[in-house]
């Protein structure tokens, strides 16, 4: 029955791609080549239609042995560069001027004739049951192929039967790309195989790029239980239909599909420029991208976009395919809709992966510019990358408000248009950024700014814009994961524009992906689960025994009130000790006793007076534990030491060489104590622990 069903649901999404514009005959199978991994007939035949030239070449230097020439040729560039290089790039064969191309992608401009043929001729087919195992029979349900090579396998389960779980079972344990004491499997190894393996149920969707026996990762590719929505969760709306039907009617239709094998797929390299991870979209990050092109194509450039992306959401990848598409964007004229995409961030990785992304895109060095404070006058920096031919210009938060003042001057006199993509990036600020940052700031927000602490984009933005007429020239695009109300004033859509804002009608995001679907995708954790207040511990610590208001021994109950009160040395060295020793019990053997923690503190000073009694309890007891503190500016306090103190000082982080985020990254810290700094934004796959001092707010 099961079984029966499978087909069925095979049969349908087979039938649907077949009469959309893919190629697909029952029994098709019988022509796979499981050796080449590769479908011989739509390879010849794209040759021949596309590059008819090329073809009688090949057929002149190699008479009858031309076709077979030229699978071998292309497995071999296949297994020594990758299949998605191949596909971008063609192979080069003996006796050709050029590469051979083996696909052709749709350019940012305009279509010239020739091209537009060979797009025309791309061969996307499908086939279902193909036997792919240079050992066994075992066959997979589907395979999709671009022009003969394989891009993508799918695994199908029912829900009247089987669920999601299953396909990724199937997977693991029986789509082992290595099997043990056996040759690779050649469809499915990395990165030479297929570029996507998709496991589908009638419910959801989840996809991997890389298979690895049991240590698959598969990652959601799901729109959500309620798209768009603030309070979406994990899986897929119901529908009359399947819920994953938007993969085939959506993601694999024809245009769609070429567009993400040709500009969304990256090829990740490390440092011996070896491909370690092929980056292929989720749901959302492919949503919004082209949701924000058709805007601007739509409304033309000088409007605002709130993207509220929740942590774990992957915004710098989603950044940086916006800013790619951005620098590329023609309108119906063939004209550039923006001279040049700003993007602010305080990110290390942007900028290099905006680089490495653009020029795999377009085999071009230099198309990215990176201004910093370090390297020279930031105005002279920014007017020569701004005004020159640098598509993507990424700067700091601290380097923003001149990149700004650039872009409007540049707009207003030249006459150009740019979009500036805002990150959810974080920074101290002072002088004139921190005067108008106060404008723009609640009470609580300016005591922390001016205690050194650190404000977003959002804010620095808020401030620059507050009191500025809509420019035309400039499009913005803020990306954060939880929008302050003057953010969505700024950024956010009312529902009727045309109608003044109110209940029913206040700003809204363009686009949302929840905190809550990214907590039940599994990309982030629900801090708030294992929270315990200082009341419950109390509990805890007194064998259950609440707070009570009846009469104690005077001595006794302020010993007991002391432990919680904030700043006295005895009280902090009490805190230290309850952290310490829980991080100990229960924090730190987790991930193979690899786990770290962050403890938060409510300002510098006691960032300071904590990293000295948090040192001095870990050497008194002679635990093995490293420890790093991080804040911004320079603190006095005499009660510490007579001289100020700093991130970099020796009394607090011994033997700091590099950025504090790159340091805590190694083996030798296993807890980063933090003042208004961290907070967000902060990537540590290892963090399991938090400890906080201060007072939560807007939960």
């Amino acid at each position: 029955m099961s079984l029966h069903k499978e087909s069925a649901f095979e049969t349908e999404i087979c039938d649907h791609l077949g009469s959309h514009g893919w190629l697909y005959t029952e029994g098709d199978a019988a022509h796979y080549d499981r050796k080449l991994a590769l479908y011989p007939p739509d390879l010849i035949a794209w040759v021949q239609q596309a590059q008819p030239d090329a073809w009688e070449t090949l057929q002149r230097n190699h008479g009858s042995k031309a076709a077979d020439t030229l699978l071998q040729r292309v497995r071999q560039q296949l297994d020594l560069i990758g299949t998605l290089d191949v596909l971008r790039n063609g192979v080069e064969l003996l006796g050709l001027s050029k590469a051979l191309k083996l696909a052709e992608f749709k350019p940012a401009l305009g279509l010239n004739p020739e091209i537009l043929a060979r797009y025309q001729a791309n061969r996307l087919r499908v086939v279902r049951q193909v036997r792919y195992s240079l050992h066994n029979e075992n066959s997979i349900d589907l395979v999709l192929f671009l022009n003969g090579l394989p891009v993508a396998t799918v695994e199908l389960k029912t829900d009247n039967t089987q669920s999601i779980e299953d396909a990724i079972w199937q997977y693991k344990k029986d789509r082992n790309p290595k099997p043990p004491g056996q040759t690779p499997e050649p469809l499915l190894t990395f990165p030479s195989g297929a570029l996507v393996h998709f496991a589908v149920s009638n419910r959801e969707v989840h996809m991997t790029t890389r298979l690895a026996g049991f240590s698959t990762v598969f990652l959601p590719f799901n729109r959500g239980s309620e798209p768009g929505g603030k309070n979406c969760g994990a899986g897929n709306p119901l529908t009359d239909g399947h819920r994953t039907a938007y993969l085939w009617e959506e993601v694999w239709q024809r245009e769609s599909w070429l567009e993400i094998l040709g500009r969304y797929c990256i090829a990740e390299r490390n440092k011996k420029k070896q491909i370690s991870r092929v980056l292929f979209p989720r749901y959302h990050q492919l949503v919004v991208t082209r949701m924000l092109q058709e805007a601007v194509l739509a409304e033309g450039p000088g409007h605002k976009y709130l993207v509220q992306h929740s942590a774990g959401s992957g915004k710098t990848n989603s950044i940086a395919w916006t800013a790619h598409f951005f620098s590329e964007l023609h309108d119906a004229n063939d004209q550039k809709v923006f001279d040049s995409v700003l993007v602010v961030s305080d990110r290390n990785v942007i900028d290099t992966q905006l680089q490495e992304a653009l020029e795999s895109f377009e085999r071009k060095k230099g198309v990215v510019a990176s201004v910093t404070s370090e390297d020279g006058s930031k105005s002279t920096q920014l007017a020569e990358a701004l005004s020159g031919d640098k598509k993507v210009v990424v700067c700091t938060i601290q380097t923003f408000p001149f990149a700004l003042q650039a872009v409007r001057d540049l707009a207003a006199t030249g006459g150009k248009r740019f979009a500036v993509i805002a990150d959810e990036a974080h920074s101290s600020q002072s002088g004139e950024a921190a005067t108008k940052l106060k404008q723009v700031l609640s009470a609580a927000e300016v005591t922390d700014l001016e205690d050194g602490g650190e404000v977003s984009i959002d804010d620095v933005l808020a401030a620059q814009m507050a009191a500025r007429a809509k420019e035309s020239g400039i499009t913005y695009v803020a990306f954060t994961a939880t929008p302050k109300a003057k953010t969505l004033e700024l950024f956010g859509r009312r529902p009727n524009p045309s109608e003044p804002a109110g209940d029913g009608n206040l700003p809204e995001p363009f686009h949302v992906y929840s905190m809550r679907q990214a907590i039940e995708e599994g990309f982030i954790l629900d801090v708030l689960q294992n929270y315990t207040s200082y009341k419950l511990a109390f509990q805890l610590a007194q064998q259950g025994q609440a707070i009570s208001n009846e009469e104690v021994e005077r001595s006794a109950a302020l010993k007991k009130l002391m432990i919680w009160v904030k700043l006295h040395p005895h009280n902090i060295a009490q805190r230290v000790q309850l952290i310490v020793e829980h991080f100990r019990q229960y924090v730190w053997p987790l991930l193979d006793g690899k786990a770290k923690a962050m403890v938060v503190v409510a300002s510098r000073k006691e960032a300071v007076r904590w990293k000295l009694a948090i040192d001095k309890y870990i050497k008194g007891k002679g635990y093995p534990l490293g420890t790093l503190v991080a804040f911004s500016g320079e603190v006095n306090d005499p009660e510490s030491g007579p001289d100020g103190f700093t991130e970099h000082s020796q009394a607090l982080n011994p033997g700091l060489k590099s950025d504090i985020r790159e340091a805590f990254k190694g083996e030798d810290y296993q807890i980063l104590l933090v003042a208004n700094k961290f907070q967000t934004g902060f990537d540590q796959p290892l963090l399991c622990g938090m400890y906080i001092d201060r007072r939560l707010a807007g939960l």
